[in-house]
């Protein structure tokens, strides 16, 4: 068991680290006061190859793997969490579905844009009466067989890159009819942006995450080919449990970023701040505290490394990628909590990056899946 990286992720995680420190820390608070999307930052990311990581080079990739995404959301995420949700959810929502599952229409057609960068997608799941409960999805999708075309009504809420200048498209999870024994038949519809019937609300006033795009979404008579729908027909539950899964790792290697940049933060300000004559870094409550952030980082790592490997090798992991969510989403808010308070009465100024990382540590205890239900998933895992 050898938890070094290769040359080639070590390499990789090197150069997001000093991306992350030399182009993204410097603009991104400004992005968070104006509650502005990094369109700039987002294009520097499309050229360094990071929206392709995943992805093999037949369809515009780096030929790299999941585990690599991981690194890289990290390594953003040590400084800024906005910018590193807008690369999983663009990976692993957008493009990953269409990877997955498209056909190879829809990959020639969408991949080589969103594996660039040059384009973002969405992944329409939660709506605005079932967040948890995916199997109570209302939007429905009906077949007209005149046109040959989904006609699709109801409504998304909290979607992310739903709404940028850059999103092209939006995967819909719709009813698309019922089965024999009465449950819902879920499928998942591909609906380009601009289409007449989608729209798209304003962007959400947010806690946290302010620099990334999230929206609500509405569909109204909206119409799209029937060639559109993604992979079989009434497979749509299956694809986003799927997807969700794998997710899940990410969003714990996001969280595990998160929580890394407090400990950096606050070591750095233990250094700096002097209090009764000296740094508040050689008093032992200061110590003990930074002491046990870097612990539970350093756990939530090892346990999101091990999901991944899970992923990699092809095994079962749907309990591991459920445990290393839930325990990094709960350490990253212990080490904003943390962190905060080290800094003072300075963690509760915007100035400083504690601030930011606090307001952003609550959304990873809630999004692609709540504490609660990784909870369930991992004692259903256990037969229970």
């Amino acid at each position: 068991m050898d938890f070094r990286l290769n040359e080639e992720h070590e390499a990789l995680r090197a150069s997001v680290r000093d991306f992350a420190r030399e182009v993204v820390a410097p603009v991104i608070a400004e992005h968070y006061e104006q509650h502005t999307f990094p369109y700039e930052i987002i294009r520097q990311m499309g050229k360094m190859g990071l929206f392709g990581l995943p992805f093999g080079e037949e369809h515009g990739g780096m030929g790299g793997d999941y585990f690599a995404l991981c690194l890289a959301l990290e390594e953003l995420a040590r400084v800024d969490s906005s910018v590193a949700i807008t690369l999983e959810a663009a990976v692993s929502l957008g493009a990953m579905p269409i990877y997955r599952f498209g056909t190879d229409e829809q990959k020639a057609r969408w991949l080589p844009k969103l594996l660039s960068g040059e384009a973002l997608a969405g992944f329409g799941l939660t709506e605005p009466g079932f967040g948890s409960d995916a199997g109570g999805t209302e939007t429905r999708a009906v077949l007209d067989e005149s046109t040959n075309e989904w006609v699709i009504n109801g409504a998304k809420a909290f979607i992310t890159n739903s709404g940028t200048d850059i999103t092209a498209l939006v995967t819909v999870a719709a009813v698309t009819g019922i089965r024999s024994d009465g449950s819902k038949e879920l499928s998942t519809i591909i609906v380009p942006s601009g289409t007449p019937g989608f729209t798209v609300a304003p962007g959400y006033s947010k806690v946290g995450w302010t620099a990334s795009d999230t929206h609500e979404l509405a569909f109204d008579d909206c119409r799209v080919p029937a060639e559109n729908l993604l992979g079989e027909r009434g497979r749509g539950f299956a694809q986003f449990l799927r997807i969700l899964d794998e997710g899940r790792i990410a969003i714990a290697a996001l969280a595990v970023g998160l929580a890394q940049g407090c400990v950096d933060e606050s070591v750095k300000y233990a250094k700096q701040r002097h209090a009764f004559g000296q740094p508040i870094g050689n008093y032992q409550a200061i110590q003990f505290k930074i002491a046990d952030m870097e612990m539970k980082a350093h756990t939530a790592r090892l346990a999101y490394y091990d999901a991944a490997a899970r992923l990699l090798a092809g095994a079962p992991f749907k309990r591991q990628a459920a445990i290393a969510k839930l325990h990094a989403s709960t350490i990253a808010v212990d080490n904003a909590r943390e962190a905060t308070q080290i800094h003072g009465g300075y963690g509760f100024m915007n100035e400083y990056p504690v601030a930011r990382f606090w307001r952003d540590s609550k959304i990873l205890e809630i999004g692609e899946g709540t504490s609660e239900v990784q909870r369930m998933i991992i004692a259903r895992d256990l037969g229970m």
